[in-house]
């Protein structure tokens, strides 16, 4: 599965970003996709997961902030990301996951990162 993630950039705190993430699969065939982000020192991290089933899960330091959505006709996986913080600048990652039990798979692809950088 290639996944590209877009969208990233340059924002001040307190404003908005939105990412994207095309697949060259169809995403309606992808169990779970999701985002995660690394900032430098730091380990990736999960920012939020989505299922085929419109099942979410937030990490707490996004929740009531971010909002992951799946747009099966444009095979696009969005991040609306609100209310940025000097905190969540990082690499944003898009991921696929198969053979999936809930959130957890057992197959996991990555694409490359895109850039978000919050600062005044």
């Amino acid at each position: 599965v290639q996944l590209q993630a877009f969208g990233g950039g340059l924002v001040q705190p307190g404003g908005s970003l939105r990412l994207s993430c095309g697949s060259d699969e169809p995403i309606s065939r992808i169990n779970v996709m999701g985002w995660y982000r690394q900032a430098p020192g730091k380990q990736r991290e999960l920012v939020a997961k989505s299922t085929t089933d419109s099942r979410t899960k937030y990490a707490d330091s996004v929740k009531g902030r971010f909002t992951i959505s799946r747009d099966d006709a444009k095979n696009t996986l969005s991040l609306q990301m609100n209310s940025l913080k000097l905190e969540d600048a990082a690499v944003y990652y898009c991921y696929a996951g198969f053979g999936c039990s809930h959130f957890d798979c057992v197959a996991d692809y990555w694409g490359k990162g895109t850039q978000v950088t919050v600062s005044s």
